[in-house]
């Protein structure tokens, strides 16, 4: 029997794994939450899949993407990351990344957890939309454009809208798996 999934699913067996057990499902992990809006930020202008498929390097060379680690990195390290062939090599990225990372320590200072402050833009639970098809599914809605504003006035950088939506689908503040997808249900 063949399982139906999301349009935008290719046959990666890397692709459809991220799809079936990651994709929606709503995470709660702060450091895990910091992680994926930073890989949503190094998409921008590419695929998810690009980056999907750089995911693990990323993690072993962003340490785990371990904000007390990368708030100390110096320039010698920025340079090293720019010779990395194996990641995304766009400077005003990695220096975002770097940005970020103060920024999410100053929000889990200041909120308690970053988990929780980005939760509140959606009420602190996952919305289901009732997408038939992908064509329907939007690219911002008020709550990813709400917490772009916010993020970007704490000083975030690579989070507009349509990336803060594509990480708010991905770690299940929406659920925007089609109708006809099987994890849908």
């Amino acid at each position: 029997m063949k399982i139906t999934r999301c349009a935008w699913v290719n046959e990666d067996p890397l692709y459809i794994a991220y799809h079936d057990e990651e994709w929606g499902k709503p995470l709660y992990d702060d450091r895990k939450l910091f992680e994926l809006l930073m890989l949503e930020g190094m998409q921008a202008g590419l695929s998810w899949y690009t980056v999907l498929k750089k995911r693990e390097h990323f993690r072993k060379v962003f340490d785990g993407f371990d904000p007390q680690k990368i708030v100390q990195y110096d320039e010698a390290k920025i340079e090293s990351l720019m010779q990395d062939t194996d990641i995304i090599r766009n400077r005003l990225k990695i220096n975002a990344i770097l940005r970020n990372a103060e920024v999410y320590l100053q929000i889990c200072r200041d909120e308690g957890s970053f988990a929780g402050y980005l939760w509140s833009f959606i009420g602190g639970k996952p919305l289901i939309n009732g997408w038939k098809t992908r064509s329907e599914v939007p690219a911002t809605t008020a709550q990813s454009d709400e917490m772009s504003k916010a993020l970007k006035k704490k000083g975030m950088k690579f989070v507009g809208s349509t990336i803060c939506y594509a990480f708010m689908q991905a770690s299940g503040m929406v659920n925007d798996h089609t109708a006809d997808c099987f994890c849908r249900r």
